[in-house]
């Protein structure tokens, strides 16, 4: 036994049920590591390259192929900051609304055509300071959305569902 969650037990019923559909409200690409985000309406997402035009492309495998945050963190950070808070400020590559992204842990999902694995929480760097001024970093703690590794690619477009695809990877070992 791992020290897991039992699969049996109420808690794990309730992480592998169902969780609400969301959709993609915006789509950024970094070309370079610092250079500003730029927005498009569309984006090709492959399991060799990531998302394609962002600096963080042709890292195969890597748990931080696509950046996800969601739209109402972006409300929540900006209220603890008292300013504006854009998408290209958290530098993440896709915003969505509707579904709460940490219900996607350990699972599988699929953004418009492509397939993806949640891998971790997207947590802030040292440049929030920078760019969002005083505080900044401790604003987007807990609401730095995720990161994912891509199992299939495919199109993503503004609008596009954002769905659960499985129940959480299996947290207990059977005797």
């Amino acid at each position: 036994m791992s020290g897991g969650l039992n699969p049996a037990s109420p808690l794990a019923r309730l992480l592998a049920g169902p969780i609400r559909p969301g959709r993609v409200t915006w789509i950024g690409v970094r070309p370079a590591r610092k250079a500003p985000l730029v927005s498009c309406d569309v984006a090709d997402i492959t399991r060799e390259n990531g998302l394609i035009g962002d600096h963080y492309s042709g890292r195969p495998g890597g748990k931080r192929q696509v950046t996800l945050i969601q739209a109402e963190d972006l409300a929540a950070i900006a209220g603890y900051l008292d300013r504006d808070v854009t998408p290209g400020d958290l530098r993440r590559n896709l915003v969505v609304s509707g579904i709460n992204l940490r219900a996607l842990k350990d699972r599988r999902f699929q953004v418009g055509g492509a397939v993806l694995e949640a891998t971790d929480d997207c947590h802030p760097c040292s440049r929030m300071e920078a760019i969002l001024g005083p505080g900044g970093y401790n604003a987007v703690r807990g609401h730095g959305g995720i990161t994912a590794r891509v199992i299939e690619g495919g199109a993503v477009r503004i609008g596009d569902a954002v769905t659960a695809l499985d129940a959480p990877l299996p947290l207990f070992d059977a005797p």
